[in-house]
């Protein structure tokens, strides 16, 4: 697919509008984190992200085609899948919660470097040299970041890098479905498993708080909605595209997540972000590279 086509201009303004969608997301749960648990605000969330999903399966010409199935092989699996997610969802609102939103949405895009490594003991997949040197690069950065033997770091520190690891298990174990799974009833039975997930978080811990007011209700419905509606962007945005030409444009989150947490919370960490936020988007692009030259190189060569 050429990066001119119709196509792929479609595929950026869904990747962009997505990852503005889901940083508008974390600006609604550190507005709310103050006043509500994070396991209550993940579990709205996933009930209120329901809705976008099942539009999401009943669009989907693939799940039609397929006989509208619902139960799956490896519904195991799926349902794995949505407690990763769910556990990763209350590692990072948890972080922005308490920490700057910029530097808890940067430490997360880390996923890439963690996918990479995930890929070689689930996947089996084959890891050279530049990318474990992608690999190395962003860990530095996010060790920059973190600040480790510094009065910057915290515990909450860990938070993003493992809510990201929770984000890159579900990713990289999606392609373990029978490739005649549809991606939408894939993406329902994750929904589903981290609705289920963050209920048992819920319940075993703090428990159910009555929501304050109509306007926190809004606020709630809102915050589901948008991440739902984030999650389909991004579906529709790598139906159209290849990941790897993709995966750079996913960096707007950054500059998205900063000017945000400055608009709303006065927030500019630029001190603590600079110079690793650079050294975490160059082991991405790193990785991209990698990946968009490998199906180059594997392209079968057309005579004229």
């Amino acid at each position: 697919m050429l990066p001119g086509s119709n196509h792929f201009v479609r595929a950026v303004i869904y990747i962009l509008l997505a990852i503005l969608l889901f940083d508008l997301q974390g600006v609604i749960i550190k507005y709310l984190g103050d006043r509500y648990a994070v396991q209550q605000l993940a579990s709205f969330r996933n009930i209120f992200g329901l809705i976008p999903s099942l539009l999401v399966l009943f669009l989907s010409r693939e799940w039609h085609s397929a006989g509208r199935l619902l139960k799956i092989r490896q519904w195991r699996l799926g349902l794995l899948r949505g407690l990763s997610i769910a556990t990763a969802q209350f590692c990072f609102y948890l972080s922005i919660t308490r920490m700057e939103l910029a530097t808890a949405t940067t430490l997360t895009y880390i996923s890439p470097v963690l996918i990479t490594m995930l890929s070689v003991p689930i996947l089996k997949h084959h890891v050279g040299l530049w990318r474990w040197l992608a690999v190395f690069i962003g860990f530095i950065g996010v060790l920059m970041i973190m600040g480790p033997g510094t009065e910057m770091f915290t515990l909450y520190s860990l938070l993003p890098v493992a809510a990201s690891l929770g984000y890159s298990l579900s990713t990289v174990c999606a392609r373990l479905f029978d490739d005649h799974v549809p991606t939408a009833l894939i993406n329902m039975y994750a929904s589903v498993g981290a609705l289920s997930g963050s209920l048992l978080i819920l319940f075993c811990t703090t428990g159910y708080q009555g929501v304050d007011s109509a306007g926190d209700w809004l606020l709630l419905v809102t915050m589901g909605l948008v991440g739902g509606f984030a999650v389909l962007g991004l579906i529709s945005a790598y139906r159209l595209a290849r990941p790897a030409s993709l995966s750079p444009y996913e960096y707007f989150g950054i500059p998205f997540a900063f000017i945000l947490g400055w608009l709303f919370f006065d927030e500019a960490p630029f001190e603590r972000l600079i110079p690793g936020v650079f050294l975490i988007v160059a082991g991405g692009m790193l990785i991209a590279w990698r990946e968009h030259k490998k199906r180059i190189d594997s392209a079968p060569v057309i005579a004229e």
